[in-house]
């Protein structure tokens, strides 16, 4: 099976944490056998990359032959569905399905054509994978599957507290709570965690929230392990692999439920739901801080491993090209050839 990616988000060597979730999936696919390319549109004017991938894309199946195209997310898929000739399978992000939010927690404008113009593309394409019951939804009578991304536990591993804040260069005696995302995005609400660590700070100034979203996976997986917390209040996700990291690395965390993260993080001790609240928050937080214990979320996360997920996302390659084979097969009948 021979399989193209088209994708608007993948690791640079300008931006190497860039997408790395795609490049994840991509290796562990390539190693359980699928032959992969990958055509990744990047450029400097972002709008102009999608109408320069339609032809990039044209011209490459001229050359190439492929069995099936694969797009992440919903923008590569519109490219990869201006042909026909191959099968196309989607996998959505999360806000192109369930919308995005400006800096301050309304929902974005562009809402009002992006999610539509989502909902639309599932319809053309011959399967839709999305992370959580909740995008599922939002494309009904579709051939949809509910696949989360997978863990890399190579990476996020589990690493002691006093070494990885040696490696790092942190206080022994801090006590940290990490927030992993970028704090201009809306969606993630950086203005919660904040509020809710400084009333923290308040009762003991040894407590510290750390920002930390342009690091290397790697780096990313020492900080999950010298933290004490990760904080979490984002308005709306799909499947956020940041909370399942932070499982794979028995971080304790406090998020608020969006997605699917009351089921990830369902049976987990020190793993907490908060609503839209810094005194929720905080109070969740203090609990943690005041133990500062670790998790059982690695064994949980099991079900998350690559060989699990990649074998979901094999099978829905194998059913789309049964099917393409199926209606090809039924159209030659009918034409009496």
């Amino acid at each position: 099976m021979r399989v193209l990616v088209v994708t608007n988000i993948y690791p640079t060597p300008d931006k190497p944490v860039f997408g790395t979730f795609v490049r994840t999936q991509v290796e562990c696919l390539r190693r359980a056998g699928v032959e992969i390319d990958v055509m990744a549109m990047d450029g400097r004017f972002r709008k102009l990359i999608y109408p320069w991938g339609v032809v990039q894309l044209q011209q490459r199946l001229l050359r190439e032959r492929y069995d099936l195209i694969h797009a992440f997310y919903s923008y590569s898929g519109m490219v990869a569905r201006c042909q026909w000739k191959l099968p196309l399978v989607v996998t959505y992000e999360g806000a192109d399905l369930t919308g995005a939010f400006s800096w301050n927690g309304r929902p974005d404008r562009s809402n009002a054509i992006v999610v539509p113009a989502g909902q639309l593309l599932a319809r053309l394409a011959d399967a839709a994978i999305v992370q959580s019951q909740e995008m599922a939804d939002k494309i009904p009578n579709t051939n949809v599957h509910i696949v989360p991304h997978e863990v890399d536990f190579d990476t996020f591993q589990v690493t002691s507290r006093e070494q990885a804040r040696r490696q790092l260069g942190l206080e022994a005696d801090k006590k940290y709570l990490l927030f992993a995302a970028d704090p201009d995005n809306g969606r993630k609400n950086y203005a919660l965690a904040r509020a809710a660590a400084e009333r923290l700070a308040a009762e003991d100034p040894s407590v510290e929230l750390l920002v930390v979203w342009r690091e290397s996976q790697e780096r990313l997986a020492l900080y999950m392990s010298a933290c004490d917390a990760l904080v979490f209040p984002s308005y709306s996700e799909g499947s956020p692999n940041v909370v399942k990291q932070a499982l794979a690395c028995n971080l304790p965390i406090v998020a608020t439920e969006v997605g699917d993260i009351r089921e990830v993080i369902a049976g987990t001790d020190w793993c907490y739901l908060a609503g839209f609240s810094a005194d929720e928050f905080a109070m969740k937080l203090r609990e943690i801080l005041t133990v500062l214990p670790r998790t059982d979320g690695r064994l949980r996360a099991r079900r998350y491993a690559p060989e699990v997920i990649v074998g979901q996302v094999r099978a829905i390659y194998d059913d789309v090209l049964a099917r393409r084979e199926r209606r090809s097969t039924r159209v030659v009948l009918d034409r009496g050839e």
